[in-house]
């Protein structure tokens, strides 16, 4: 608020002041009895004078004596100087200056620091406003800028530290105290796929401790996704169950379809090149399972001790 009074002006921190006549001169007297100056006791008929303090000053003694000392360059404010007040401090008015600047300020609005100083409000924004934490210059109010966690960039400062171009509207990530653009930060700290070697920017996959894109991990044969299937690998391969059957497992010399390892009967029992699921190692003749027992085997077929003997 700006409010005045006869020599008094008062502001918070924008305020516009007007100037005065320092001490209020007279002109001469028409009194026929005697009318001297408080301090000199010369007659001041016919004179110019102040009053000061309910006192009749001439400009002489006013100037030595009684005049306000200016603000700025330390010397008496005389009786036909043009006065600037505030807070009981006084100007002459081109001593009423921006301390920055040096913007004349009588008719102007000023910002009245803590440490005394007198600065034009564009001045004044530069000095207490919030810094950049790019440029560290000041980001004057009305300027397109960025806040985030408490702190202020110009819109043209805030950018990705490994590109070094302005986020703007992008989204953008944080690592530690530096800030990266989607991609940038992709590039740098996303896992790379086991696969194509690219960065897995949302889902994926892990197999044997290694990422991979789910679009990345397919049928070596037939390229269909094995994301959320049932799947086997060979040979450092990954197969579907359809073509590790067709195209992979051995068969069994039994039942003669594949061994594959999933469902009924996972292991396998190997001998001279050939495979049987260990159901199907089996006495051709009285059917004993033959798994982890001695066993003779003619040709192709086998047959326990007992049943070998009796052929």
């Amino acid at each position: 608020m700006c409010s005045q009074v006869t020599h008094i002006c008062e502001e918070k921190r924008n305020t516009s002041i007007t100037l005065e006549i320092g001490p209020r001169s007279y002109a001469t007297s028409t009194m026929t009895e005697r009318f001297d100056c408080y301090y000199c006791r010369d007659n001041l008929h016919g004179k110019k004078y102040v009053k000061k303090d309910e006192k009749h000053v001439c400009t002489k003694c006013f100037d030595k004596l009684c005049a306000n000392t200016c603000a700025e360059c330390r010397r008496p404010i005389g009786a036909d100087a043009k006065e600037l007040n505030h807070k009981n401090r006084h100007w002459h008015e081109d001593c009423f200056r921006c301390a920055k600047c040096y913007k004349p300020l009588a008719n102007e609005t000023f910002n009245a620091r803590d440490d005394g100083k007198i600065m034009c409000g564009k001045c004044g924004s530069r000095e207490d406003g919030n810094r950049c934490q790019g440029c560290y210059k000041v980001v004057m109010p009305g300027t397109q800028n960025v806040e985030y966690k408490n702190k202020v960039w110009h819109e043209e400062c805030f950018i990705c530290f490994e590109c070094k171009q302005p986020i703007r509207s992008q989204s953008f990530l944080n690592k530690g105290d530096d800030i990266f653009c989607g991609p940038c930060h992709d590039k740098k700290f996303a896992k790379k796929c086991f696969h194509c070697k690219q960065a897995i920017t949302s889902g994926g996959i892990s197999y044997q401790e290694q990422p991979w894109h789910s679009e990345c991990f397919v049928c070596h044969t037939c390229r269909k996704t094995l994301a959320g299937t049932r799947f086997t690998s060979h040979e450092e391969h990954v197969y579907c169950v359809d073509c590790y059957k067709t195209s992979v497992a051995k068969q069994c010399n039994g039942c003669k379809n594949p061994i594959t390892g999933f469902g009924h009967g996972t292991n396998v029992v190997n001998y001279e090149g050939h495979s049987w699921h260990e159901y199907c190692f089996n006495c051709k003749k009285c059917s004993l399972s033959l798994a982890n027992k001695r066993f003779v085997m003619n040709g192709e077929l086998i047959y326990c001790p007992d049943c070998a003997k009796k052929l």
